[in-house]
């Protein structure tokens, strides 16, 4: 199961959020703090504590970063 990493308030998160929904893929969002320094979540699986993070195990995607970066991979990799 696809697993996005998202703070409610963020732009970024909602354009990947739109992709997923568009492409029709199932995902789980874990949605993180608004303080940077509380990310502890998100450094586990990227290394950092920006979001959106997307965690994608069945094409061996451990935390993708950057919302155009994310939205290109969903739409090459599960777009028709």
């Amino acid at each position: 199961m696809r697993t996005l990493y998202v703070q409610p308030l963020c732009p970024y998160c909602r354009k990947v959020k739109r992709a997923l929904d568009d492409l029709g893929l199932d995902y789980e969002t874990e949605r993180v703090s608004f303080f940077k320094f509380r990310r502890d979540e998100v450094r586990e699986v990227s290394g950092q504590s920006q979001v959106p993070v997307l965690v994608d195990p069945e094409h061996g995607v451990d935390g993708m970063l950057e919302s155009d970066d994310i939205v290109d991979y969903l739409y090459e990799t599960y777009g028709e």
